[in-house]
C-alpha cells in the first residue's frame, strides 16, 4: 500500500574544487529529493492486488498444513484403537488355543486322538502367540508415532476403545460447491489465478505512459562566499515516459503473462474437479464399508454358532478336532476383518473431513 506514497530521500553532498593553483573551494549541499509516480493506468494497483493474492496463498497453505496434521493425528489415533481391539481378540484366541492344546493332550492320553492332531494344535497355538507379539509391537510403534506428532517423547497414550467411537449414521450425498471452495488447495489455486490475472494487467499497463513528479529542496553552503553562507534551493520536475520500442520485451512479457494466467485457470478448474472426486470417493467408501460391517457382523454371528455346533458334534464323535480348529480360525479371521472394516469406515469420515477443507480455526 505504501507504493502509492511519494518516495523521499536525503542525499547530503560535498565538493572540493581547485583550479590553476588557486585556493580550494568547498561547497556542501543538504538536499531532500521526493519522487511520486502517478498510477493512472493501474500498474501499482495491479502489483498491490497480486501481492495480496500471494499473501492469501500463504495463509491457505498454513490452513492446509493444519488440516494435514489433524487428519494425521486422527488416523494414527484410530489405528491405535484398531490395534488394541485386534490385540484383545488375538489374546482371547490365544487363550482358547492353549486350552485346546491342553484338551488335546488329555484326549491323546485317553486314546481319542493321535500325536499328529496334538502337534497340529500346538503349531496353531504358536502361530497365534507370534501374531499377538507382532500386534503388541505395532501398538508400541503406533504410540510412539502419535507421541511424535504431538511433539512429545515416546510414551504410553491414553485412549478409549474402538467400540465406543460414534460415527454418523448417514452422510449427505450432495455436496454444494461452496463447501469445496473451503478447501485450502482450491483457495490456493484461486489465489494463483488471481495473482496471474493481476500480473497480466500489470504487463498490459507497461504499454501505457508513466508519469513521475519529482522535486528537490535543500540548502547549499559555499565557504568562498562568507557573506551569504547558505542558500535555499528548490527544483521541481515532471516527466512522462511512453514506451515505443523495447526490443519486444513488453510484448513478450504480456504473452507470457497471458499463458501463465491460462495455465492457472486450467489448474483451478482441475483442482475443483479433483476436490469433488475426493469427496465422492470418501462418501462412497463410507457407504460401502458401512454395508460391509453389517455383513461382517452377520458372518461373525454365524461363525460363532459354527464353533459351538462343531464342538457339540465333536463331543458326539460326529466331527474331528481339526474341524473345530478350522471353525475357530475362521472366526478369528472374521473378527479381525470386522475390526479392520470398522477402522476403514472411520478413515472414510476423516477423508471426508479433509476433502471438505477441514482444519479451519
Amino acid at each position: 500500500r505504501l507504493s502509492y506514497l511519494p518516495s523521499i530521500n536525503l542525499a547530503p553532498q560535498g565538493t572540493m574544487t581547485t583550479m590553476g593553483g588557486n585556493d580550494m573551494a568547498k561547497a556542501y549541499q543538504l538536499p531532500v529529493a521526493a519522487s511520486w509516480e502517478i498510477d493512472l493506468f493501474g500498474k501499482i494497483l495491479n502489483a498491490k492486488r497480486g501481492q495480496q493474492a500471494m499473501y492469501l496463498q500463504s495463509q491457505y497453505a498454513q490452513q492446509a498444513v493444519r488440516s494435514q496434521i489433524i487428519c494425521g493425528i486422527a488416523n494414527v489415533y484410530y489405528t491405535l484403537l484398531m490395534l488394541d481391539r485386534q490385540v484383545e481378540i488375538t489374546t482371547e484366541t490365544a487363550a482358547i488355543y492353549k486350552e485346546n492344546v491342553r484338551a488335546m493332550e488329555a484326549m491323546k492320553l485317553a486314546g481319542y486322538v493321535n500325536e499328529a492332531a496334538v502337534t497340529q494344535m500346538r503349531a496353531a497355538s504358536h502361530q497365534v502367540e507370534a501374531s499377538l507379539l507382532d500386534l503388541k509391537r505395532q501398538v508400541r510403534e503406533t504410540e510412539n508415532s502419535l507421541a511424535v506428532l504431538l511433539a512429545k517423547a515416546p510414551q504410553a497414550i491414553e485412549r478409549g476403545k474402538l467400540a465406543d467411537q460414534v460415527m454418523p449414521e448417514e452422510l449427505t450425498a450432495g455436496v454444494p460447491l461452496q463447501l469445496l471452495e473451503n478447501r485450502p488447495d482450491v483457495k490456493i489455486a484461486e489465489m494463483t489465478l488471481a495473482s496471474a490475472y493481476y500480473t497480466t494487467n500489470q504487463a498490459r499497463s507497461a504499454f501505457y505512459p508513466s508519469i513521475t513528479i519529482g522535486g528537490t529542496a535543500g540548502w547549499t553552503f559555499d565557504e568562498s562566499t562568507p557573506i551569504n553562507p547558505a542558500q535555499f534551493m528548490f527544483q521541481a520536475l515532471a516527466s512522462l515516459t511512453q514506451p515505443i520500442f523495447n526490443h519486444g520485451k513488453l510484448v513478450a512479457n504480456l504473452k507470457v503473462s497471458k499463458a501463465e494466467e491460462e495455465i492457472a485457470r486450467m489448474n483451478y478448474q482441475q483442482t475443483i474437479l479433483e476436490a469433488g472426486q475426493e469427496v465422492s470417493n470418501a462418501l462412497c467408501l463410507y457407504e460401502t464399508v458401512d454395508k460391509k460391517l453389517i455383513e461382517d457382523r452377520g458372518r461373525v454371528e454365524q461363525l460363532e454358532k459354527a464353533v459351538t455346533y462343531t464342538k457339540a458334534l465333536f463331543q458326539s464323535a460326529e466331527a474331528t478336532y481339526l474341524e473345530i480348529l478350522t471353525a475357530q480360525q475362521n472366526l478369528l479371521s472374521a473378527e479381525l476383518t470386522e475390526v479392520s472394516d470398522n477402522f476403514q469406515r472411520i478413515q472414510a469420515v476423516i477423508n471426508l473431513y479433509s476433502a471438505l477443507g477441514g482444519g479451519r480455526e
